[in-house]
């Protein structure tokens, strides 16, 4: 099946599918909740999906109205969850080489210890890579590390400074994004 979504619009399509299926009786305001976007997001995107035919609706009670997820629906919702994995992996793999080409850096700069500042899912992958390549990590944010900038990613390396304050210097900062 053909996804002729944006990668924005596949996200909201496919959490609202999944959404509705959990709960083919939500309304729309809920659902809106639930996903942290306007009623008018959500109303915009049922009404393309139910154009397409992914999705039906039937009357539940006088102000009620019940969502189906007709077979082309569940069909999208497969294509978007494969879809999603894959671009995850790819997002996952990215990250992976752009660390152990900084790791390569720290190495062939004569450190074995780096500082991963940062508690999203991106740094924890930089982590488990430093751990994987045997790279002690430490806490001391003086220590040679990694910076983190949504996934572009850029060695720290330590200068000496003439007042023996440490200052940082950028090693092919760019180079990772």
């Amino acid at each position: 099946m053909e996804n002729e979504f944006t990668t924005e619009e596949s996200t909201r399509a496919l959490e609202m599918l999944t959404h509705i299926e959990a709960d083919p009786d939500i309304n729309q305001l809920t659902l809106a909740n639930e996903l942290g976007v306007a009623v008018g997001t959500i109303n915009w995107h049922l009404k393309r999906m139910i154009a397409k035919g992914y999705i039906k609706v039937k009357r539940a009670q006088r102000k009620k109205l019940r969502y189906i997820i007709t077979p082309e629906g569940i069909a999208l919702r497969a294509a978007l969850t494969v879809d999603y994995i894959k671009n995850s992996f790819d997002l996952y793999r990215r990250v992976r080489e752009r660390t152990n080409l900084c790791l390569a850096q720290l190495e062939a700069a004569g450190y074995q210890s780096i500082y991963v500042p940062g508690e999203d899912e991106v740094a924890e992958v930089v982590r488990l890579t430093c751990l994987e390549q045997g790279v002690t990590l430490t806490n001391n944010p003086q220590d040679p590390q990694i910076h983190i900038e949504g996934i572009k990613l850029a060695l720290q390396l330590p200068e000496v400074a003439h007042d023996s304050a440490a200052t940082f210097k950028d090693i092919h900062r760019g180079d990772h994004g």
